[in-house]
């Protein structure tokens, strides 16, 4: 399962009347909270109807859902998905078959959590999930700080797929990134999976100023002062502007770890972004928490001065 999943949640689960009392609705909203706020996206259905119930008294919504619905918009975790049926639900359970529907536009990572009552209708479907037994639901319990991956391209696209479609700020950190290099052949193709949107987001990458290593590393920009914005620009400058996309290239005097981070999430890659045709080649990938996740953030700020920039430049 990848590290930041999608989810829809149906209306029954945030009305109080749902449950044996306010209490125990407040308590299974609470349980969904901060995996919903920190590694999950929630499909807004119907092209925002669905975030639309909330701003109004027709049901008796609980306090904590819909703070939950107003986190989610303003952490861009709500994801709009165009009408998957011919005409508005008028309950939960079609508001489930409406969820259901959007799978035909991008198969869910995670899953439907819904209420005892609507799941009775779906009793057969393993995507649609009591919030009451999550526990004991497969993609619920698959969950994990961490993801273990053969590193090819297909790999990290099913486990990074999520950030790149909906992120709205991504940063590529890896000190060696060089995508002429043939370790990293694959990255123009993995950048080009954020674009094709509107607006596009926001892409910086970042690497040192360096190659090599002890008495073999080489300035390379010092000679020459177009090395590595001629190297960006020839290796992805055809894809960025296909993809409608313009990058960001910051050049450091030094740093050692490898990171992507985005507005949705923090993700930590030992290897970096360079892959491998060995399939007995792995990795292993491991979600930020939000502390660290902000810190790597403000390293790579111009302003913190934790590192020395050496060059910077947009293509695409």
């Amino acid at each position: 399962m990848p590290l930041l999943a999608d989810y829809a949640i149906t209306p029954d689960v945030l009305d109080v009347t749902s449950y044996s009392s306010e209490e125990a609705c407040g308590l299974h909203l609470e349980r969904i909270r901060e995996v919903m706020l920190t590694e999950g996206l929630v499909r807004d259905l119907r092209a925002g109807e669905w975030s639309g119930l909330f701003g109004n008294d027709g049901r008796p919504w609980h306090r904590r859902g819909k703070e939950l619905v107003k986190k989610l918009a303003q952490q861009n975790r709500l994801v709009r998905f165009q009408p998957a049926l011919s005409s508005a639900p008028v309950d939960d359970q079609v508001w489930c078959q409406e969820a259901l529907g959007t799978q035909r536009v991008l198969p869910f990572t995670g899953g439907v959590i819904v209420t005892e009552l609507v799941k009775s209708a779906f009793p057969g479907d393993s995507i649609v999930a009591r919030i009451d037994r999550l526990t004991s639901t497969s993609w619920w319990a698959g969950r994990s700080c961490s993801v273990r991956l053969v590193r090819n391209l297909a790999e990290y696209r099913v486990h990074l797929g999520p950030v790149l479609r909906f992120a709205n700020s991504l940063m590529f950190i890896d000190p060696h990134l060089d995508p002429i290099r043939p370790g990293y052949g694959d990255f123009a193709g993995l950048v080009a999976d954020a674009g094709g949107r509107s607006p596009a987001p926001k892409i910086e990458i970042h690497r040192v100023c360096y190659e090599g290593s002890g008495p073999s590393r080489e300035l390379c920009n010092r000679a020459d002062p177009a090395y590595f914005e001629r190297r960006f620009r020839d290796a992805l400058g055809a894809s960025l502007h296909k993809a409608r996309l313009r990058v960001e290239v910051f050049i450091w005097d030094d740093f050692h770890d490898r990171y992507l981070i985005s507005d949705l999430i923090g993700i930590s890659l030992p290897n970096g972004f360079d892959t491998t045709t060995n399939p007995r080649s792995v990795t292993r990938w491991t979600r930020l928490g939000r502390e660290d996740l902000d810190d790597v953030q403000r390293e790579f700020d111009p302003a913190s001065r934790r590192h020395a920039l050496r060059q910077r430049f947009v293509i695409g």
